[in-house]
C-alpha cells in the first residue's frame, strides 16, 4: 500500500445538490475512509481549499508529502495544519521537533514548516492523527494543546438531547491560527443532538469527523439548504464535508464524539445565522 493518497472534492451549489440522490450526495460530501493503516490519506476539497484526512501509522512512520494541485515544493509552504489525536499514544515529528501527543490531544503547527512525521507509540495501539489543513497567509509558532488548555463550554440539555462538552481545542482564544479553527464536541450519555438549533455561516465552511460511535450504532447527518435538508449516515472514523450554504448538524443512535474544523475569513466562533429548529424543513 501506498503511503499516502488523496481525492479531490469539487465545489457544488445548492441547486445541484437538491437533484442529488444518496450515491451523489455521499459521493460529494461523505468521507468514508478516514484511517488506513500505514497510509496517509485525505480529501482536498475546494470549499475554502480546505483538506480533510487521517495518518495511521503502525511500524513504520509516515511522511506528510507534498500532492501536485497544490503546486508547492513541500506541503505547509503555503498552508497551516491541525491535528488531533483520535487513537493510541504517539508522535508527529516537526522539522526534527518531536511532539508527543496523547488520546484527544490537539497540535498547530504554521505555515512554512518543511517537514512532518507521525509515528505510533505502540503498534498494537495505533494512533489516529485526524488532521485539517487550510491556506496561511503567515507563519505562526507550533503549539500543542492539551485537554486541560482547552476553552471548555458545557451546554444543552437532557431534556433535549443534546447534553454535550465542547471543547475548543485549536481556536484563536487558546492559540494563534491565520483561518483554521478545531474543536471537538463530546455529547453526554443519554443525548443524541449535536448542534441544534441548527445554523449556517457564509463566512466559513465546515467538516465534521464523527469517532466513538459505538459498534453497530451510526449517526446521521443533515446538511443542505435551512428549507431544503439533506441527510447522510456515518459510521464511526467516517467524516463529512458541509458548504458554507449548508447547516451541520447530527443525531445518532447512541451518544459519540465528533471534530469539528472550519476554515474562511471570519475567526469568531460565534459568527452563525441560527435557524429555529421548526422552521427546517
Amino acid at each position: 500500500m501506498e503511503a499516502q493518497s488523496y481525492q479531490a472534492r469539487y465545489a457544488v451549489s445548492p441547486a445541484e445538490v437538491q437533484k442529488m440522490n444518496t450515491d451523489e450526495l455521499r459521493k460529494h460530501f461523505l468521507i468514508e475512509h478516514v484511517f488506513e493503516e500505514d497510509n496517509v490519506s485525505f480529501v482536498y476539497s475546494h470549499y475554502d481549499r480546505l483538506i480533510v484526512g487521517g495518518a495511521m501509522p503502525l511500524e513504520q512512520s509516515l511522511p506528510l508529502s507534498v500532492i501536485d494541485p497544490l503546486k508547492a515544493a513541500y506541503f505547509l509552504e503555503r498552508r497551516e495544519l491541525g491535528i488531533i489525536n483520535v487513537g493510541g499514544e504517539g508522535y508527529v515529528v516537526v522539522d526534527g521537533q518531536m511532539i508527543n501527543l496523547h488520546f484527544k490531544e490537539a497540535l498547530y503547527i504554521g505555515r512554512g514548516a518543511r517537514e512532518i512525521h507521525f509515528s505510533s507509540k505502540d503498534p498494537n495501539i495505533p494512533s489516529k492523527f485526524y488532521f485539517n489543513s487550510a491556506p496561511a497567509h503567515t507563519s505562526y509558532p507550533l503549539k500543542k494543546v492539551t485537554r486541560k488548555e482547552a476553552e471548555v463550554v458545557e451546554t444543552g440539555s437532557v431534556e433535549t438531547a443534546n447534553h454535550r462538552v465542547i471543547n475548543k481545542l485549536l481556536v484563536n482564544s487558546v492559540v494563534q491560527t491565520c483561518q483554521l479553527q478545531m474543536g471537538m464536541t463530546e455529547l453526554k450519555s443519554g443525548s443524541i443532538w449535536n448542534t441544534m438549533p441548527a445554523h449556517v455561516h457564509d463566512r466559513r465552511m465546515e467538516a465534521y469527523f464523527y469517532f466513538e460511535v459505538p459498534e453497530e450504532q451510526a449517526v446521521c447527518h443533515f446538511m443542505g439548504e435551512p428549507q431544503e435538508t439533506r441527510h447522510i449516515w456515518l459510521q464511526n472514523d467516517q467524516a463529512v464535508l458541509s458548504p458554507p450554504w449548508s447547516i451541520h448538524a447530527g443525531a445518532g443512535t447512541s451518544h459519540y464524539t465528533f471534530i469539528w474544523g472550519m476554515a474562511g475569513e471570519n475567526l469568531d466562533y460565534d459568527d452563525m445565522d441560527k435557524w429555529k429548529i421548526v422552521d427546517l424543513k
